[in-house]
């Protein structure tokens, strides 16, 4: 299903009621793109590719000044798509029915929200209870998009896989970056230079666009996974599986949690890797969980001087034992970089590939009449629902919100 018409709705004296219903004149939805108010985030949630799709199919889209400027996405490219650019936030959300983010809104911003508007983006449902319950408590629809389903129908919306893609091609660039040695062999007159050595920890979405980019510099790629199924992608990618005799697929393509004696076995095999490597790159994390410390402070101590250590999972606690997040140390001659947000560091692609993970997602909430659609049946929207109707939908999350309020 395309955007082949736009959905439309009513508006009568109670609020917005379905296109196709008996009342006043249908008007067009209104799809509300805010500039990103979080410290760091460039991104930004749709593109002027994609824009000129929803106003060919009569969308109006109305675009925050300057919300895309810090991904490359001046104003003006919006405006040529189709959109209207207004500066107040209160034009920007007035009458709006579809508001698309890439961070989950704050407390005061959903509070701008009409009742019933669908905010569509990454909600942190975790690290973000006042605020659903703030959408609950004025009865705003909420998609979190790292609820998706990681099925074949759902690839195209998958934002999780999409800014992976981007944060692992930046940790690569980010460990070249501050390793103190090239990263291919090089012959000169004044003789040979071996390639360094990066290791991977975890071969996900992540870890594989970390591995293709670490090979295209020139560099001796290993990774270790505890998903024997990652082995076959990881030298495709031309780079040495480490092995070890552990099988620890879980649901969803993710990991499962490895039993004592495992992480023992995990630990000798991983800490010997980490010890020859001239970067280390860690993207292991478990969904709503602390991530696995897989390097530890007495592993640091055996590297080298002047290895670097990448570790994508800061913000959920870190691989390294170590880690810092936000931060750069160094320990025992040994750089270990805790960064935030990575794919914000790449915002123009990062941003272009999200904009068409929410254009996919979107196709699911209109009807074949260009309405949009008011059961929420379909198994990707269903399993995405945070909050609806002065709920919350989500189990896990509502599972949390005892006793929390706006």
């Amino acid at each position: 299903m395309g955007f082949l018409s736009a959905p439309v709705i009513a508006q009568d004296v109670k609020g917005t009621i379905p296109a196709g219903s008996k009342g006043p004149t249908a008007m067009p939805v209104v799809i509300a793109v805010p500039k990103e108010q979080t410290p760091g985030e460039q991104r930004v949630a749709t593109v002027p590719e994609v824009v000129q799709k929803f106003t060919k199919s009569g969308y109006v889209v109305r675009i925050e000044h300057d919300a895309g400027t810090s991904a490359y996405y001046p104003d003006a490219l919006y405006t040529t798509a189709g959109a209207k650019i207004v500066s107040s936030r209160t034009e920007l959300l007035k009458g709006a029915r579809i508001v698309l983010c890439v961070q989950p809104p704050t407390v005061a911003e959903v509070d701008q929200l009409d009742e019933g508007t669908i905010v569509i983006g990454f909600m942190n449902a975790t690290h973000n209870l006042e605020a659903i319950a703030r959408m609950r408590d004025r009865k705003v629809t909420a998609f979190a998009l790292e609820f998706v389903p990681r099925i074949s129908r759902a690839q195209s919306m998958d934002a999780l896989s999409s800014q992976a893609t981007a944060g692992g091609y930046v940790a690569a660039v980010l460990g070249a970056d501050n390793c103190p040695k090239f990263l291919p062999m090089l012959t000169t007159a004044a003789g040979t230079i071996r390639p360094s050595t990066v290791l991977i920890l975890g071969a996900g979405i992540a870890g594989l666009m970390a591995i293709a980019t670490a090979k295209r510099l020139g560099a001796l790629v290993e990774a270790y996974d505890v998903r024997r199924a990652a082995g076959e992608q990881v030298r495709s990618l031309g780079a040495k599986f480490i092995e070890l005799e552990i099988n620890a697929e879980g649901q969803g393509g993710y990991a499962r949690e490895l039993t004592p004696e495992e992480k023992a076995q995990e630990q000798q095999m991983v800490s010997a890797a980490v010890a020859r490597a001239d970067i280390v790159i860690t993207t292991a994390a478990i969904p709503g969980r602390k991530a696995p410390v897989l390097v530890t402070k007495e592993t640091v101590a055996t590297m080298r001087p002047g290895a670097v250590i990448i570790d994508m999972a800061a913000e959920s606690g870190g691989n390294c034992e170590l880690t810092q997040v936000g931060k750069t140390i160094r320990e025992h001659g040994v750089m270990i970089i805790g960064p935030q947000n990575l794919p914000a560091r790449v915002p123009f692609h990062s941003s272009q590939m999200y904009a068409k993970n929410l254009q996919s997602f979107l196709t699911l909430l209109i009807e074949k009449n260009g309405a949009l659609v008011t059961e929420f049946t379909d198994e990707i929207l269903t399993a995405s629902l945070l909050v609806h109707g002065g709920e919350v939908r989500h189990k896990p999350t509502r599972d949390l919100m005892n006793g929390v309020k706006p």
